[in-house]
């Protein structure tokens, strides 16, 4: 148990010292230091404190989940939105058990569409793609073509780009200026 294991952690640092090996030994007279006095750093203490968790059989508890009362699998988007819950978000009352998978079965698990089924659902899928194509396909027959020509330019780009008369980077074998 993991309070066991806290409580017990002063004892170990002590012992792992004096358990040290020759090369750190501890003069003749050491100091002691824990967190908690000997009252409640005992073995007596702690099992009295921290008992060991009853082990129940197969048939005391057949979940293995310490004898816990479980709910049923319910989610609860099932449950009435109307009824006079307590919690009226996720729907259950004061006291109430929660059910140990609790996390799949509330209001902020994923949300169980139950308006349809797998087949009306992908012909609703397949109906929606399919309109979608032929939509693309009319607008593709339908749509002109633009004519695209090329951009010109009066004698070239000689003018735009400087000339005869442009300087140009000096490249081998060009002579010194």
């Amino acid at each position: 148990m993991l309070s066991r294991r806290i409580a017990r952690v002063s004892t170990i640092r002590s012992a792992s010292a004096a358990l040290a090996g020759p090369a750190r030994q501890l003069p003749a007279i050491q100091q002691r230091r824990t967190f908690f006095p000997d009252g409640i750093n005992d073995q007596k203490t702690i099992e009295a404190k921290y008992p060991d968790y009853p082990q129940l059989t197969e048939a005391e508890d057949p979940g293995m989940n310490g004898g816990y009362v479980n709910p049923p699998f319910i989610k609860r988007q099932h449950r009435d939105p109307y009824g006079d819950w307590w919690d009226k978000q996720e729907r259950r009352n004061f006291g109430e058990p929660v059910h140990e998978d609790n996390d799949m079965l509330g209001m902020f698990s994923p949300y169980e569409y139950t308006w349809t089924t797998t087949g009306p659902g992908l012909a609703m899928i397949g109906t929606f793609v399919a309109t979608f194509l032929v939509v693309l396909g009319t607008v593709y027959a339908a749509y002109p073509d633009k004519r695209a020509f090329p951009r010109e330019f009066e004698g070239g780009l000689e003018r735009e780009l400087g000339g005869a008369s442009a300087v140009r980077a000096r490249q081998e074998g060009d002579p010194e200026p």
